[in-house]
């Protein structure tokens, strides 16, 4: 008697795991997409075989763990996230929660349209102006956002320099100069990039764009004294 107590005991908690783990068709068309993480990265969610997967910082299948219906851990975030409409605005949103009381919600990562982007998505796929237009958008919302970070962009383009990529790197340096208008920097990279790319005439207009806003900048001198030199 108290093994068959124990079996059935056994089987209803398997059901119980398995029910749990089950996800509607209607939460799955509702969860399914792309959620705007900060101002420049997205996390999207998809499904597998009825399980929730998320695509995050490089990661393509961080699996959380379900907690209740809409809510779930992801060990990669250590933090508990929910899906939830919210009643405000009628946006869907994921949630991360607070670990101290399950009912704080403390962030809220907004769903995306299918037909809204990002600006770093915009720039791998060269699509410049959209990429400019965005992070003009953002710097506008906030000077300090790191996805605006001038070193970042100057990096960027230098990659695209290293691999012979000139035209690429030229309209990442010019994304740079149109958001940070008075680097002296910006405007050197930006003639660096039009000098390896044969437009001499550029080149130098950008040298003393960079010298103007700082005269010291002697690299800037002498590639404007060889330029001339060549034209």
């Amino acid at each position: 008697m108290r093994l068959n107590i124990f079996i059935i005991i056994i089987l209803s908690t398997i059901f119980l795991n398995c029910s749990k783990s089950n996800n509607s068709p209607e939460f799955i068309k509702q969860t399914t997409g792309r959620y705007l993480y900060n101002s420049d990265e997205i996390i999207e969610v998809y499904f597998k075989k009825n399980d929730l997967y998320l695509k995050w910082h490089g990661a393509e299948r961080i699996k959380p763990m379900k907690l209740k219906d809409d809510t779930f851990f992801v060990k990669e975030m250590n933090e508990k996230i929910q899906f939830i409409t919210n009643p405000i605005d009628n946006k869907f949103y994921m949630s991360l929660i607070s670990k101290v009381n399950d009912s704080s919600i403390i962030y809220n990562f907004r769903k995306l349209n299918s037909e809204e982007n990002i600006p770093g998505n915009f720039l791998k796929n060269n699509e410049y102006d959209k990429a400019l237009n965005g992070y003009l958008a953002i710097q506008q919302k906030d000077s300090l956002d790191v996805s605006i970070n001038e070193i970042d962009f100057n990096s960027k383009g230098y990659d695209e320099l290293s691999d012979n990529n000139f035209e690429d790197a030229i309209q990442i340096f010019k994304i740079n100069v149109a958001l940070y208008p008075n680097s002296s920097n910006v405007y050197d990279s930006l003639g660096e990039a039009f000098m390896k790319n044969g437009d001499t005439i550029q080149a130098i207009e950008n040298y003393k764009k960079s010298l103007s806003l700082d005269s010291g900048n002697n690299r800037a001198k002498r590639q404007i004294k060889k330029l001339k030199k060549i034209q």
